[in-house]
């Protein structure tokens, strides 16, 4: 069972909240969201925002931070090799009522098809929260281009915040 080693990313100003499912090997590794190198989030969050691609962890939450953004991950810890969301198992879920009690969240997005899965089902029932499903910014994910995922992440969001 390996525990989620990394703490969420939020503050009293948060109004968007993005759920990945778990921290990759390499998230893990420099203990911090999106670690590996080619994983596009980063990337696709500068562009929504407006701003340049951060380098550091301090620039990255600053970002996230100055945009009211909140990151964390569906789960608390699991049984995964590797980095495979399709391995998954035991899976026992984060407590995001932590961020939603503490800032005035306006939509939550789930970074892919196995974060908006276990999402529906271990804490929308708890929350009474829906989220919203955007693809994800992995590398396995070909099949979306980097304009791509920025076009329909840019949309979704400013979408959700137009309500």
């Amino acid at each position: 069972m390996i525990v989620h080693p990394i703490p969420p990313v939020y503050n009293p100003e948060s109004e968007i909240l993005i759920l990945g499912s778990f921290p990759s090997v390499k998230s893990r590794e420099t203990g911090f969201f999106y670690g590996h190198p080619q994983n596009r989030f980063w990337r696709v969050i500068a562009g929504v925002c407006g701003c340049a691609v951060p380098q550091s962890i301090e620039e990255k939450k600053r970002m996230l931070l100055t945009h009211h953004i909140a990151v964390w991950d569906v789960i608390r810890s699991c049984e995964i090799v590797g980095s495979s969301d399709s391995s998954i198992k035991n899976a026992e879920p984060n407590d995001i009522r932590l961020i939603l009690n503490a800032a005035p969240i306006r939509a939550v997005f789930v970074n892919g098809k196995k974060a908006e899965s276990l999402y529906r089902k271990y804490l929308e029932p708890a929350t009474g929260r829906p989220a919203v499903a955007l693809p994800s910014t992995s590398p396995a994910n070909a099949a979306w281009s980097e304009q791509k995922l920025l076009d329909f992440w840019n949309r979704a969001i400013s979408d959700a915040l137009e309500k």
